[in-house]
């Protein structure tokens, strides 16, 4: 159970740091928020999932 819940967060971690580069620069470029709106929803959605699976996760890891 902790090799998942150590999975889980390093993806968490991985998949902030995408974000937090990839937005801007999704925002910086021309006509980038509009091709590419669908990634960035599902980045978040995504994201959304792992950090409620690591909260999840963390009450089993205890």
């Amino acid at each position: 159970m902790t090799l998942v819940f150590q999975l889980t967060l390093f993806g968490l971690i991985a998949l902030s740091f995408l974000l937090v580069v990839g937005v801007p620069v999704v925002f910086a470029s021309p006509n980038g928020w509009t091709e590419n709106k669908s990634a960035v929803f599902s980045g978040v959605g995504l994201w959304v999932i792992l950090v409620f699976a690591v909260g999840i996760l963390n009450s089993f890891v205890i």
